[in-house]
C-alpha cells in the first residue's frame, strides 16, 4: 500500500521521513508529531503497514468506533490471520500465542467484556485504594534504602522495584518473586514493538513459556490454599465455567505486563518533567494536594504507552479520507496529547492543567483498567520523594529515552537526593 498525499504543509518537512527506532526518535518524538499532526493526510508507515493517526480529534474517533478493532480475528478467515502472521514474524510461538497473542486486550465484544468482568473487581479506585497503606510502607522502605548515597538511578533504583511489588501483591505472587516478573514483562512486551527479529522472537517465546509454567505452579498451590488475590478469583473463575484455561494464564499475565513496564516508564518520564520543570516541582512540593493533577499531567506530557493499533472491520471514511476494509491505523497517544488543538500550551508541563482530558489510558471499551493502580503508586512515590528530600537534582545532561514507537521512559535517570 503507497501513501497517495505525501505532500507536507510547509516545505521545511519536505525531507522529512519517520524513523521511530531512530536515536533521534527516543530523545524527541514530539517534533516528529508535529509534523504529522501537520500533515493534510495520515501517515502510511510501510514497515509495520499502519496508517499513524496523530491528531487528538481522529484519535479519539477511532478508539471510540465500534467499527475498529484490535484482533485481525475479528475480520479475516483463520488462514488469512495466519498468513499476515508469518508476514510480520508473529508465527511459530506456541506459548506466546496461546497466552500473549489473546488476552482481554485482544478480545472484543461479548469475550472482551466477560474477561474484563473477572478482573474489574479488584481493579477499581476503592480496592485499589486498600493497598495504599502496604504500597506506602513498601515505598517507605525503598527510600530509606537509598536515603543516604549521594546519587541513585531512579529508574533501577527506586521506579524499577515498585510495580512489580504491587501487581505481584495484587496477582497473588509471593515477595520473593516479584523481582522477576519485571525481566518476564520486559522481555514479554519487547516483542511488540516495531523490531521482530528472530532473537527478539526467541526470547519472547522462552520467557512466555517460563511464565506459564511459573504460573502453572502457583495455581496448583492456590487451588489447595486459596487467598484474597486475583490468582485465586480467576481459579474460581474458571471452576465456575466463565473463563478457559488459556484464559486464566493469558489474564495473569496481561495484568502483569500492562502494569509493570507502563509504570516504570510513568514514573521515570514524569521524574524527569520535574526536574526538567523545577517551578513545578517546587509548586508540587510546598503544595502536595496538587499531586493528582499533577501525575494527570505527567501522564500527558509524556505517556508511556504512546502507540497503539485498530484494524477496520469494513470500508471506513476518517478524517475525510476513505479506507477499505483491514486497514490498520497506528493511534499515537503520545501526539494526541501534545495536540494544540486540544490542550493550551500543548508543550508545556503544568501541574494545575485543568480539564486535562489526556488520551493516556485511552477511552471506551478499552479504557486501561489498571489507571487507579498505577496513578496510585505515582502518587504514593512523588509525595513521599518530595516529604523525605529537600532538594531533588538531575545528575546528568541529557538523560536517554527507550527506543521505539509503542514505548516512551528514559533508560536511566541519575538524580541527586538531599534528605529533608
Amino acid at each position: 500500500m503507497a501513501d497517495p498525499d505525501n505532500t507536507q504543509s510547509t516545505s521545511a518537512h519536505s525531507n522529512w521521513t519517520f524513523e521511530p527506532l531512530s536515536r533521534a526518535f527516543a530523545d524527541d518524538p514530539y517534533a516528529s508529531y508535529a509534523i504529522l499532526r501537520d500533515r493534510k493526510s495520515f501517515y502510511y508507515y510501510p514497515e509495520f503497514d499502519v496508517w499513524l493517526v496523530s491528531r487528538f480529534r481522529d484519535v479519539t474517533d477511532i478508539i471510540m468506533n465500534r467499527r475498529m478493532v484490535r484482533p485481525p480475528e475479528a475480520f479475516l478467515s483463520p488462514e488469512q490471520v495466519a498468513a499476515q502472521k508469518r508476514e510480520e514474524n508473529f508465527d511459530d510461538m506456541p506459548f506466546h500465542s496461546r497466552f500473549v497473542q489473546f488476552s482481554l486486550l485482544d478480545s472484543e465484544g461479548e469475550v472482551h467484556r466477560r474477561l474484563r468482568q473477572q478482573v474489574f473487581g479488584m481493579l477499581t479506585a476503592v480496592s485499589v485504594e486498600g493497598l495504599r497503606n502496604e504500597i506506602q510502607a513498601f515505598v517507605d522502605k525503598q527510600i530509606d534504602r537509598l536515603i543516604d548515597l549521594p546519587e541513585i538511578d531512579f529508574v533501577e533504583d527506586l521506579a524499577a522495584v515498585i510495580p512489580g511489588h504491587v501487581i505481584g501483591k495484587l496477582l497473588g505472587v509471593p515477595s520473593e518473586d516479584c523481582p522477576q516478573l519485571r525481566t518476564w514483562s520486559e522481555n514479554i512486551v519487547q516483542f511488540f514493538d516495531i523490531d521482530r527479529s528472530d532473537e527478539r522472537k526467541a526470547l519472547a517465546e522462552a520467557t512466555t513459556k517460563e511464565f506459564y509454567e511459573y504460573l502453572k505452579t502457583l495455581k496448583a498451590e492456590r487451588s489447595k490454599e486459596p487467598r484474597d488475590d486475583l490468582i485465586s478469583q480467576l481459579i474460581d473463575a474458571e471452576d465456575a465455567g466463565r473463563i478457559n484455561e488459556d484464559e486464566f494464564y493469558s489474564t495473569c499475565m496481561l495484568i502483569l505486563m500492562a502494569g509493570h513496564g507502563s509504570t516504570i516508564d510513568a514514573l521515570g518520564s514524569g521524574m524527569h518533567t520535574l526536574l526538567r520543570y523545577p517551578d513545578q516541582m517546587r509548586r508540587l512540593q510546598c503544595d502536595p494536594s496538587r499531586i493528582n493533577t499533577a501525575i494527570q499531567e505527567m501522564f500527558r506530557y509524556e505517556s508511556p504507552l504512546p502507540f497503539m493499533h485498530r484494524y477496520a472491520t469494513e470500508d471506513v471514511e476518517i478524517a475525510a479520507q476513505s479506507f477499505p476494509r483491514g486497514t490498520k491505523f497506528g493511534v499515537l497517544y503520545g501526539s494526541a496529547n501534545r495536540d494544540p488543538d486540544e490542550f493550551d500550551n500543548a508543550n508545556e508541563f503544568d501541574i494545575d492543567r485543568h480539564p486535562n482530558r489526556h488520551l493516556a489510558f485511552a477511552r471506551g471499551p478499552h479504557f486501561c483498567m489498571g489507571n487507579h493502580l498505577s496513578r496510585l503508586d505515582m502518587e504514593i512515590v512523588f509525595t513521599t520523594l518530595l516529604r523525605r528530600f529537600s532538594d531533588i537534582s538531575l545528575n546528568e545532561s541529557s538523560p536517554r529515552y527507550r527506543r521505539g514507537l509503542s514505548v516512551r521512559g528514559p533508560e536511566a535517570l541519575h538524580i541527586g537526593l538531599t534528605a529533608a
